[in-house]
């Protein structure tokens, strides 16, 4: 068995004792990466005034971490640019805020074209690589054009568009064709996969489609289910594979760090209040000023519940070299600072915002806190949040999830969750009053089957499965 190589557009190092950073995806692709060896490459955040240096490799028992500087340039067309002003947007349905320019088109195949590059000689012919995400769509491409015979997977970490949206970004089908150059794509759930092949097929380039079992394509939550494609030339497979999180581990550190200082100092502030929380990336995929909205829809509909609950929205600055994040940081303050003068007293203060990040194990310890976890983007590939929130509640006496049906995690979590819907301001704000009220034997119940499901699915059990699958290949016979 080959190595694995991993590329992705940040590398997670490790720390000085060899330690990956905390979180699900660096923990479970390290462990994949030390079982049989083997390379991780990636942007080194580090940015250069002229053409970047050769990669700096630093090495990890049998891991080779191959870090990539790039040119402030490539930074602005590649990363600020066109993943982040073009595909980020538009793979969230808002057209309205793609700005495409053929400069930082060409960016983004340039800074490609440069990983291919100073990859292709480090790759021995038994090994496995695996691209993620939308930065690097490209990639295989471009090695393909190099002689790379390989087996290549990618996983697409945030939605896939239906075919009218993704059709309305120029170069659309460069992009469609740069994927069938991989040999299994991964989608975070059945409709992200369904809305990729809807796209082949209305773009007539899917000569043949059919599913595992060699029928027409089902949707169903069914992980791992996929279809075998031959589109643009070549033969691949796509499935879908939902990303889970470290469950026990997760679930572990939430129930040590209730008495830690900042969680006990938070208990004592709410002086009995029930604790709403919401954690998010400042983005406006997240669906926070709706959020803000609903939960002030809330406190009018629900005027003896106000001084009873406190919302907390933990909104860590996100691209700020990007207009639309640096606009959208002032707006949420102050629509945090309008409800606050309306409905605060000087007793209470209704929302409280905090705009930096927290750490890990505060998180967990605020989440099992919480009464009710609201969790609403517009548009979401999967949401992690969602996971973690369910995995650090009390199973005596759980919290509740309000979720919205446009995130990724609403195909595993039926059943447990209260959905709603984020554009519709009431629905959200009548969910959260359902929640509060929520009854302890309802609200176990509901606990439970979520819980199953992920300490079932866990980050371990995806990178298992998708390592699996691209390994082994498909069966086209």
């Amino acid at each position: 068995m080959g190595r694995l190589i991993v590329v992705s557009n940040r590398v997670p190092v490790p720390d000085r004792n060899g330690n990956p950073p905390a979180g699900g995806l660096a923990v479970a692709v390290h462990a994949a990466l030390q079982s049989d060896g083997g390379i991780w490459m990636g942007w080194s955040g580090e940015t250069t005034e002229g053409e970047p240096g050769p990669p700096t490799v630093r090495q990890e028992g049998n891991i080779s971490y191959v870090l990539s500087d790039l040119s402030q340039t490539d930074v602005d067309e590649y990363y600020n640019g066109f993943a982040n002003r073009v595909l980020w947007p538009i793979f969230h349905l808002r057209l309205d805020l793609a700005e495409y320019a053929r400069r930082e088109m060409a960016g983004y195949f340039r800074v490609n074209r440069l990983f291919a590059e100073r990859l292709v000689p480090m790759i021995q012919p038994d090994d496995v690589i695996w691209v993620h995400d939308y930065h690097l769509i490209p990639l295989a491409d471009e090695l393909r054009k190099r002689g790379v015979t390989n087996r290549i997977g990618f996983f697409l970490h945030i939605p896939w568009p239906p075919a009218d949206i993704m059709f309305a970004m120029p170069i659309y089908d460069t992009i469609l064709r740069s994927l069938a150059s991989y040999d299994l794509i991964g989608f975070q759930t059945d409709y992200d996969l369904e809305n990729f092949i809807g796209c082949l097929r209305r773009e007539g380039c899917g000569d043949q489609i059919r599913g595992p079992d060699g029928g027409d394509i089902a949707v169903g939550n069914n992980t791992g289910a996929g279809s075998w494609i031959r589109a643009c030339g070549r033969d691949f497979a796509a499935a879908a594979f939902p990303i889970g999180i470290d469950t026990a581990r997760f679930a572990s550190l939430a129930a040590r760090v209730t008495a830690r200082g900042q969680v006990r100092d938070m208990r004592r502030s709410l002086e009995g209040r029930a604790l709403i929380i919401g954690v998010d990336r400042l983005d406006y995929s997240k669906g926070i000023a709706q959020r803000i909205d609903a939960y002030e829809r809330f406190l009018q509909n629900n005027p003896d519940d106000r001084e009873r609950v406190t919302m907390l929205q933990v909104a860590p600055k996100s691209r700020s070299d990007v207009p639309e994040y640096r606009a959208m940081q002032d707006a949420i303050a102050t629509q945090c600072g309008q409800v606050n003068g309306r409905h605060g007293t000087i007793n209470w203060v209704p929302i409280r915002y905090v705009n930096r990040s927290l750490s890990r194990a505060i998180l967990a310890g605020l989440y099992r806190e919480a009464r009710v976890g609201l969790v609403t983007p517009l548009r979401d590939g999967m949401n992690l949040v969602a996971k973690e929130f369910v995995a650090a509640q009390d199973p005596e006496d759980p919290g509740v999830l309000v979720l919205s049906r446009f995130a990724g995690a609403a195909r595993e979590l039926a059943g447990g969750a209260v959905f709603c819907n984020p554009y519709d301001t009431d629905q959200t704000a009548s969910a959260i009053a359902q929640a509060l009220s929520m009854p302890l034997a309802e609200r176990q119940e509901r606990w439970q089957r979520m819980m199953g499901r992920l300490l079932d699915y866990d980050i371990t059990h995806w990178c298992r499965d998708f390592m699996t699958a691209l390994r082994q290949g498909t069966d086209r016979a």
